[in-house]
């Protein structure tokens, strides 16, 4: 029986790695090339996306698709609502999904697409704005399109000519100057972006907060100015800080007595048994407010050699404490 694969031929190392140069050459002129065409109309497709009222819809077949699925959520995540409806199931109900108030973005490299021809007739009838990206000018998408964004290659990066390679990875890098063009349009920033993106590495180190992750009520360790060392060291060892503060009747904070200051007073060879907080304590510590994003009181122990610093709140009153593994927990650093 005749195996249905393909016949391998014998592998050559030198082969592979020269058409692997090859297509990236292919490729990145692909890219290149873009430039040339970019011009008024891609302007004036950035002010129509940014002027809808609604969202951008994303359609495309086959490969296309895929890169138009990423286009999308690029879009989203960078300010410009917009979702992906495969022109297939827009024919059997999925259309319903498009509003008049909505822009479609089309994607197609020929243009000719039947899928998406099939339904361009209904756009136009519902008054939704068509923004077509393909690589044919002349093409029955391209007609029907308010605004043509050409994305024309001069080759695939397949050897046959036939595998989408140049022509989508030029749909890819279009759809993201597109995103690009967009965001800063709209001043979108990096708080922005976490928002989307909570969470990622970004969204947690500016979303989250010092109070979100910091140590308070009775987790903190505090001891008044007069507390005995045997006070001072129960606290410490209590609440498994590797520091507590001083304060005062208010619950100002006076000073911080740490792991590393012990060390250093048996070191001098100090009779500690005599001592009181306020005696030992290392004053004026650094503070940073329970409103700060944490990121920030990662910084400041970093910025300082701190493993520890305590939290107050308006007032300047003690109402937290954290350390480094608290935001290691946390994944903030």
């Amino acid at each position: 029986m005749a195996s249905q694969h393909s016949t391998v031929r014998t592998f050559h190392a030198e082969q592979a790695i020269r058409l692997a140069r090859e297509t990236l050459d292919i490729e990145a002129g692909a890219v290149l090339g873009l430039k040339q065409h970019l011009g008024q109309s891609f302007a004036d497709a950035v002010e129509m996306m940014l002027r809808v009222r609604g969202r951008v819809v994303v359609m495309g077949m086959g490969k296309s698709g895929h890169i138009g699925r990423k286009i999308a959520a690029t879009l989203a995540s960078t300010g410009t609502p917009a979702l992906f409806v495969h022109p297939a199931e827009a024919s059997h109900g999925d259309l319903g999904m498009i509003k008049p108030i909505d822009l479609v973005l089309a994607i197609s490299n020929s243009g000719e697409s039947e899928e998406l021809t099939a339904i361009l007739p209904v756009l136009k009838r519902m008054g939704t704005p068509l923004i077509a990206m393909t690589g044919k000018a002349l093409s029955t998408l391209a007609h029907h399109a308010d605004i043509f964004l050409d994305c024309a290659v001069t080759k695939e990066a397949c050897p046959l000519n036939l595998a989408p390679t140049a022509s989508t990875t030029a749909q890819l890098a279009l759809g993201d100057a597109l995103a690009v063009a967009l965001l800063d349009a709209r001043g979108f920033k990096a708080e922005d972006f976490a928002r989307s993106h909570p969470g990622g590495a970004l969204g947690r180190k500016l979303l989250t907060h010092v109070s979100d992750v910091m140590r308070s009520g009775d987790a903190v360790p505090r001891v008044p100015a007069q507390a005995s060392f045997s006070e001072l060291m129960r606290e410490m060892s209590n609440k498994g800080l590797g520091a507590t503060a001083i304060v005062d009747d208010r619950g100002q904070v006076l000073g911080i007595f740490t792991d590393g200051d012990l060390r250093r007073l048996v070191e001098k060879g100090i009779d500690l048994r005599t001592t009181v907080a306020h005696q030992v304590m290392h004053p004026k510590p650094r503070t940073i407010a329970s409103d700060a994003l944490a990121v920030e009181a990662a910084e400041l122990m970093e910025q300082h050699c701190i493993t520890s610093v305590l939290v107050v709140d308006g007032d300047g009153l003690l109402c937290g404490a954290l350390n480094s593994n608290d935001l290691m927990r946390a994944k903030v650093i």
